[in-house]
Order: C-alpha cells, then structure tokens, then sequence
C-alpha cells in the first residue's frame, strides 16, 4: 500500500489539532489500561502507601458516577478540546430553546465508532453548551465498567460522564428543580459494529429502557441526531451473520464493550491508521416531547412515547438532512 504523507509545511493550529485528537483517540483506547498498569505499579512499589490511600478513596467514592458524578468546568473548558472541536470541524446546533427548570434525555443518534459528537458536545464547552442551554447541566452516559478503573474513573467524571446503569438515569432525571440533561446513545455498543460511512440503520426499536424512565420520572425526550457522526472512519466489512460478526457478538456478550475493527488516517499520513477523518461534523438538538409523569407507565404507555419519539427523529433527520450533504433519497432504517 502507497502511504500518502502529510506535508511539512502544515500550519501550527492543523498540528495542534491533530495533537488534541489524538489524545482524545488514546483517551478512549488505551488511556484505562495505562491507569490501571500504574495503579497496580504504585502499589508494588515502595509507595504503596499512596495506592493504599487511593483504594480507601475509591471505596468511599464507589457511588459518585450514579449520583450525578464530579464534573469540572476547567477541565470541561480546556483549550484543547477548542483544537479538538476544529479538527472535524464538530458544530452544535440549538432548534428551540429548552427550560432549565425541567430535566431532559437527550437520545443521541447514531452512536458511530466513537461517539466523538456526543463527547465534543456535551463533555465539553468547545461548543458552547452552557451558553447555547443556560441553566441545564449536561452528563453523558457511559457503560458502568469504566467507572471502575482507577485513576480513568475520576478522569472521566470531570467531563460529566457518569455511569449508564438505570439508578444513575434515575437520580440525574429526578431533579426536582430540574436543570439536568442526561445523553444516552440509544443504539450502544451493537450500534458501533455497523458504523461506516452512508450507514443511516440505528438500533432503536428494541430500545425503550431510557422511555420507560422518561415516563416514570417526568422528563422530557429530545432526538439528537449528529450528521457526519459515521463518516469519520471506516470499519472492516462485518455483514450479519458473518464469522467476524458472531465473533464480535460474542466478545460484547461478554466484555460488554464493542470491539470494531475500524481505520482512516494515520498522525503523518493519510493513508492508514486509527485518527479519524477530517469530517465535519453537525449535531442537531431537536424540539423536546412532553412527557406527563406515570410513576407506573403500562406497556401501552411505553410503546406509544417510544413510536413517538422515532417519529420525531425521523422529522428531525427529513429536516436537517439536506443542509448537511444529504440526498433526497437517504432515509433513516430502524432496527
């Protein structure tokens, strides 16, 4: 394979944002394992009285993640993550305004490889979330088992991740004073083994945990959809049924974690390698769905708000699609 090589002549700024992503990429692939190797170094070592130390703190702290977690504005404001936000270029956009005096479940579509919108958008102010929503507060979802690693835990919390488990869910959209906005990527892990360019299927019918809470706490349900979200690698061709597809399935029953084989450009060419595409990137917050509060939501309850809200992603998508490279042609597939 011919390697297309950057030239040398790149400017600072280009070079500083492909610095912050691609910190950004060893956050999300590596960065645990390295917490969790200098964890178990320190306490081998002759400070293992610090690791001892840690561990008392962990214990205590093992329920902040499902308690709203520990969110800091400076790391959330760090100029790199401005270098991060250009690399796409990444773009949030508002549709309405939403009251800070209700809670939200901003249901975020499509997951892609690395949901890269979702963190850009809402763990970080690169794109003026506080300022686009004053008065909400913003927390992203993520698989309860990083919330174990130590040192990675605590890194993450500050971008206002917390845990996915359904207490954590509870408690962010049961605010009474609301203000709370809690973003789930509905289509999860199995979501990310079909995200390649074009791909327009999302997981969501199957999906209706994050509705049942919507019902029984009060809060509101709004479709996000991120244009470009799935354009930023490609993925080794996995069809369904296929030995590397049951392998993945496999290894997601049983890790949790999805596993795509995925690749785009490299750090000093362009031919090869883990850093995404530079690809813009729009995420479109939709208008919210008022949902009335049902402590006890029936079946019928749950299947009509969930028909609902597919039918506003689908508007919000018909909507926005054109401004954003789309053709007439290209619909939204529901699985």
């Amino acid at each position: 394979m011919k390697l297309d090589f950057a030239p040398l002549n790149i400017p600072l700024r280009r070079r500083l944002q492909t610095a912050a992503t691609l910190q950004w990429v060893f956050s999300f692939l590596a960065l645990a394992q390295c917490c969790l190797a200098a964890f178990v170094l320190l306490a081998l070592s002759d400070w293992w009285m610090l690791a001892l130390l840690y561990a008392g703190w962990l214990w205590l702290d093992w329920d902040t993640p499902t308690c709203g977690g520990r969110r800091s504005q400076w790391v959330r404001s760090w100029s790199a993550w401005d270098f991060f936000r250009d690399y796409f270029p990444l773009t949030l956009v508002k549709t309405v305004d939403l009251d800070p005096k209700k809670n939200y479940i901003f249901g975020f579509h499509p997951h892609g490889v690395l949901v890269a919108g979702a963190f850009g958008n809402f763990c970080t102010e690169a794109t003026g979330f506080s300022r686009l929503f004053p008065g909400l507060k913003c927390h992203l979802l993520m698989l309860p088992f990083w919330f174990r690693v130590p040192l990675f835990r605590d890194y993450i919390m500050c971008g206002g991740l917390v845990s996915s488990s359904k207490s954590s869910l509870s408690h962010l959209v049961s605010r009474p004073a609301g203000g709370n906005v809690a973003v789930i990527a509905v289509g999860g892990a199995p979501e990310a083994l079909d995200a390649r360019p074009g791909a327009l299927t999302l997981q969501v019918r199957n999906r209706k945990g994050f509705i049942k809470l919507a019902l029984k706490h009060g809060a509101q349900l709004v479709p996000v959809f991120s244009f470009g979200e799935n354009e930023l690698f490609d993925q080794m061709e996995n069809p369904t049924g296929s030995p590397l597809r049951k392998l993945q399935n496999r290894l997601q029953c049983i890790m949790g974690v999805a596993l795509p084989l995925f690749h785009a450009r490299g750090v000093f060419q362009y031919s090869f390698g883990l850093m995404p595409y530079r690809k813009p990137i729009h995420t479109v917050v939709g208008k919210p769905i008022p949902v009335v509060q049902t402590p006890s939501p029936s079946s019928e309850d749950i299947e009509g708000l969930h028909e609902l809200y597919m039918q506003n992603l689908t508007e919000l998508f018909e909507q926005h699609k054109h401004k954003y490279g789309l053709g007439e042609h290209q619909h939204l597939t529901f699985i």
